[in-house]
């Protein structure tokens, strides 16, 4: 089989990238070929998406790939979850879509829970309960804007709207329609009891499509204007997990994930949804895989506080790249001042540092003064906070995991990753660093029929990309610190 060329569209939080994969004589080779930021936008009080700008970054890139004589089999977009864009005929938008840290889902379970109880949602959806879900955003809509939302002839989430914009054709697929909270991955269709109960309009939800489904063609003017006629637009995985889990060269059953990025997101691959109240209260998630599998998993803010602090020091005039963030982190001293990560005072932006040294004072602990503390507060807590949720997560699945592969950009912090094998006292596997992009590609590679199966597809990533592995150390002193954290965490 000659080369074969696809473009990857990878959204996330804070960049977007166009990546060309190139799949020959059984391989996958990535080229970044455009990145750009990517971050909310404050308007009037409100946080939005510029995603006009967003669809126009993506067009440069793929325009950049077709100057250069490539001929692109298909191209296809993924995202973070949740946030959504409302369409009523050739309108691209109707409103600007809202970010999920805005403010106006402030409150959102007192009163979401008034209207169905909390032990209904999760049974109709598995999903676990943060505000930002798309449920409470659409919740919001209903009872400050309903005029708008009734308007609209269909929402769709962002990497599903990209798809959209590129082929004319309003398709919600499965990974990324189950993390809305809005769809029941048990009957495998939009979750209606929840969805009346709610007053949100039936007629906006879209089909819902399975993973690697073709939608279509690249509309022609847009195949004109970037060179792409033939093209198929494809969605894989439109959720950004749902690709990395998918491209994860994991084999067997005794192995969990770790998706390392904005978020970090811990979990295992089930053949179908666990849905059960233990699962409820430990706020446990089932999101939809590739091939029907369900990603159960747990959510946690993972590189954000370390993002968050980066930037605010930016703000107070200290820059910082990545690597010197790392090294103040490693030369600071081990095992201070803990934090919960998941604490709801660190899901908004601004001072964040200032939000970790709140967190230790008001906990009676050791405040952290340096920045080098701070991010050595921040990363030994996410590890310990990975161990605990490791745990839970065995005993609710019944199984015993034997190593615990790290994926995306977190994977190249490898003080991180070694605070994590420390913390679980497992093998930690870290890397491919882009397996978002390589699920991308390679799913639509298995659509358009290049590739045969998913085992085909990880055994591509296995021969593709290494992986390094992290050894467990300092067993003691981190079995001391998880003591001191579970006080924190109870």
């Amino acid at each position: 089989m000659s080369a074969k060329f696809y473009l990857g569209m990878d959204l996330g939080a804070e960049s977007g990238r166009v990546m060309l994969g190139t799949l020959d004589n059984g391989k996958v080779a990535l080229e970044e070929i455009h990145r750009f930021p990517n971050s909310p936008i404050r308007v009037n009080s409100t946080l939005r998406w510029d995603v006009l700008r967003i669809y126009d970054e993506l067009k440069k890139g793929a325009a950049l790939v077709t100057k250069r004589g490539i001929t692109v089999a298909g191209l296809s977009a993924d995202s973070w979850g949740v946030d959504y864009v409302l369409l009523r005929k050739n309108e691209p938008m109707l409103t600007a879509p809202f970010n999920y840290r805005d403010s106006r889902t402030d409150g959102g379970f007192d009163r979401a829970f008034a209207v169905v109880p909390r032990e209904t949602i999760f049974k109709e959806t598995g999903i676990q309960f943060m505000t930002l879900n798309t449920l409470f955003q659409m919740h919001a809509h209903v009872t400050e804007d309903a005029a708008l939302l009734k308007a609209a002839d269909h929402f769709l989430c962002m990497g599903d709207y990209i798809n959209y914009l590129f082929s004319g054709v309003v398709k919600a697929e499965e990974s990324l329609a189950s993390t809305t909270q809005l769809y029941n991955p048990r009957k495998k269709e939009w979750a209606w009891k929840i969805i009346n109960k709610f007053k949100i309009p039936k007629h906006v939800f879209p089909e819902v499509i399975p993973s690697g489904s073709v939608l279509g063609e690249v509309l022609p003017s847009i195949a004109d204007e970037l060179g792409l006629r033939g093209a198929k637009v494809i969605a894989t995985c439109s959720h950004d997990t749902g690709a990395a889990v998918a491209a994860i060269p994991g084999e067997g059953n005794d192995w969990a994930y770790l998706s390392s990025g904005t978020w970090s997101l811990m979990g295992v691959e089930l053949q179908k949804p666990l849905v059960k109240p233990e699962c409820l209260e430990a706020n446990f998630t089932n999101e939809q895989g590739l091939g029907g599998t369900t990603r159960f998993l747990k959510n946690i803010v993972g590189l954000w506080l370390i993002q968050e602090c980066r930037r605010q020091w930016a703000k107070e005039g200290t820059e910082y790249d990545y690597a010197t963030l790392t090294q103040l982190a490693a030369a600071a001293p081990a095992f201070g001042p803990l934090i919960n990560p998941n604490d709801e005072s660190f899901n908004k932006p601004d001072s964040m540092p200032s939000k970790i040294q709140d967190f230790c004072r008001h906990t009676g602990q050791g405040i952290p003064q340096s920045h080098g503390e701070i991010l050595r507060c921040a990363m030994e807590s996410l590890a310990l906070f990975y161990r605990v949720t490791l745990e839970k997560m065995q005993q609710l699945t019944k199984r015993k995991i034997k190593r615990l592969h790290v994926v995306g950009g977190g994977s190249k912090n490898e003080l991180l990753v070694q605070f994590t094998a420390n913390a679980l006292q497992l093998p930690v596997l870290a890397g491919p660093v882009e397996a978002t992009a390589i699920g991308n590609i390679l799913i639509q590679a298995l659509a358009l029929g290049d590739i045969k199966s998913h085992e085909e597809l990880r055994s591509i990533v296995k021969n593709s990309f290494e992986v390094k592995v992290f050894q467990p150390e300092e067993k003691d002193q981190w079995t001391a610190a998880l003591e001191r954290f579970r006080h924190i965490v109870r």
